[in-house]
């Protein structure tokens, strides 16, 4: 069997019976034919931070792999490993949707790819990650290719649990469940990799076992600033004016954040786009009013498509501030009731304590549920602004 202790698995902290599912799939992958252990069709379920994209690229290099999986980091990894954590893999396909929701465009593109024979490996593997945003016509579409897939292709979804895909998906997959790995497990990761042991420890238990932000926290300076401004929110909501300013830097920085990480691709693709239609292109009939129109109509789509990312982004860095929210009023809870359970935010004893002193345990669920109604919201084509300024007020009120 693929060696458990391999710096490859051990990136998918906390998930040792998940690892062994993968692993055993992977021996019987080589059978002729492949053992009933081996599935053509895989959904990968687990809260944010769990691994799930993790998972999927780890299992995708064991099947390509001779050996099943070397380490993704080393150098003493294999080339068809390093290819595939790279995204340069022939024969491994990883689709990040950008956009509210998966396209029927998109989805057709990927029936495309996933009907080639491998190029070089045993396997064409399909990763689709965040499929929860299929919506039923392009699920529908992906249906058919997941339900009759060529006999070499794997199909990899990933989303946060079984509910968030249409059922019809859901019954043609097998489901491995990954679950939130434990915080300390995070801080031993991050102590591997050379993060000093109380940073690390910081950083793991404010990113609840989610890995990737808990990197961010532990090497970011700015993530951390950003998690302290929201965890002072509750402290200043004392007038109306406050709930409505403390909601409005709320949907700033989250728009900030996201414009920064969006507008370096926006830049990038429209200058390709351009590009393909011959700007810089010198000769006859090469003209810009000629560019201008070829390309007006490939422009707008794409503009339409970064729209759709840019609020996708914002609504991502607006549940991270939420989530942070939660785990406030979540260690005010546990110092209500004097449960023995760790705080998320250990560092903010004091004030956690003086809120709960000054609030009911029945005050501060309202506030929980409060939250969770506004994450859910978030999803629908409200305004962010007005959810956010409801919400403050709902916190301010309890």
């Amino acid at each position: 069997m693929t060696d458990l202790t391999s710096p490859a698995w051990q990136s998918l902290v906390g998930q040792s019976d998940a690892v062994h599912t993968l692993q055993r799939a992977v021996e019987e992958s080589r059978l002729k034919p492949p053992g009933t252990a081996m599935s053509h069709a895989w959904l990968l379920t687990g809260p944010p931070g769990a691994g799930r994209s993790t998972a999927a690229l780890l299992f995708a290099a064991a099947l390509e792999c001779d050996a099943g999986g070397c380490a993704a980091e080393s150098s003493y990894a294999c080339a068809s490993c390093r290819e595939v954590h790279h995204d340069t893999h022939p024969d491994v396909v990883r689709f990040n949707p950008q956009q509210l929701q998966i396209t029927v465009d998109e989805a057709r593109g990927l029936i495309s790819r996933a009907g080639l024979t491998p190029d070089r490996g045993a396997w064409t593997v399909m990763i689709v990650e965040d499929a929860d945003r299929l919506n039923e016509v392009s699920g529908n579409m992906l249906l058919k290719a997941i339900e009759e897939p060529t006999p070499h292709t794997v199909w990899l979804l990933c989303a946060p649990s079984t509910e968030d895909v249409l059922p019809t998906i859901r019954s043609r997959c097998r489901v491995l469940a990954l679950r939130t790995p434990p915080w300390r497990d995070v801080a031993a990761l991050l102590e591997a990799d050379g993060v000093d042991s109380s940073m690390a420890s910081f950083a793991a238990r404010a990113a609840q076992g989610h890995v990737g932000r808990a990197r961010a926290l532990a090497v970011d300076e700015q993530a951390r600033l950003r998690r302290q401004q929201v965890l002072r929110i509750p402290l200043q909501l004392q007038s109306l004016p406050a709930c409505f300013a403390a909601a409005a830097d709320i949907v700033a920085t989250a728009t900030e954040d996201a414009t920064a990480y969006t507008e370096p691709l926006d830049s990038v693709e429209h200058d390709e786009l351009l590009r393909a239609y011959g700007e810089g292109a010198s000769g006859q009939g090469i003209t810009k009013s000629r560019i201008d129109k070829l390309a007006k109509g490939a422009v707008k789509e794409l503009e339409a498509h970064q729209k759709s990312r840019r609020t996708r982004a914002v609504r991502d860095r607006l549940d991270r501030a939420l989530v942070d929210l939660l785990t406030f009023y979540r260690d005010v809870l546990v110092v209500q009731i004097g449960s023995q359970v760790d705080l998320v935010n250990e560092e903010l004893r004091p004030s956690l304590v003086r809120v709960a002193a000054e609030s009911s345990p029945e005050s501060i669920r309202r506030r929980l549920d409060a939250i969770t109604r506004t994450r859910r919201l978030l999803d629908s084509n409200a305004s962010p602004q007005l959810l956010l300024e409801g919400l403050t007020v709902e916190l301010a009120r309890g």
